[in-house]
């Protein structure tokens, strides 16, 4: 992967994901599966899964963000995500990187998420 050191004018703030890849489906499903302790909604809905990057080896990079940095499982949280998606069958390698960088907001939940959360 090549990162140009400055973003380019009206890139996205947010990398794309590789949807297209076979195992994108399963990957999802894994975050799917963790949830943050205090919210009943997982974390794929909240919006907190920024980019999943698979490339051609299926290592899997997983950018994530967390709904405020002092969130108390800060640190465990990119360790639950690795625990649930390394598992797959065929998944090489992931890493997860936690980003502040666009900060998460509310506007990120899926309409899924509003709806068990009452903002809907």
């Amino acid at each position: 992967m090549t990162h140009s050191p400055e973003p380019l004018e009206g890139a996205p703030l947010i990398a794309p994901s590789s949807t297209n890849h076979p195992m994108y489906e399963q990957v999802v499903s894994a975050c799917q599966s963790v949830y943050d302790p205090e919210i009943p909604v997982n974390i794929y809905e909240l919006g907190l899964i920024y980019t999943i990057d698979i490339n051609d080896e299926n290592e899997v990079n997983v950018l994530m963000s967390l709904t405020a940095p002092g969130c108390p499982v800060a640190g465990e949280m990119p360790g639950w995500v690795a625990d649930a998606i390394e598992p797959l069958p065929g998944i090489k390698q992931v890493n997860v990187e936690l980003i502040w960088e666009p900060p998460w907001g509310m506007e990120m939940m899926s309409d899924e998420a509003r709806l068990e959360l009452g903002f809907m």
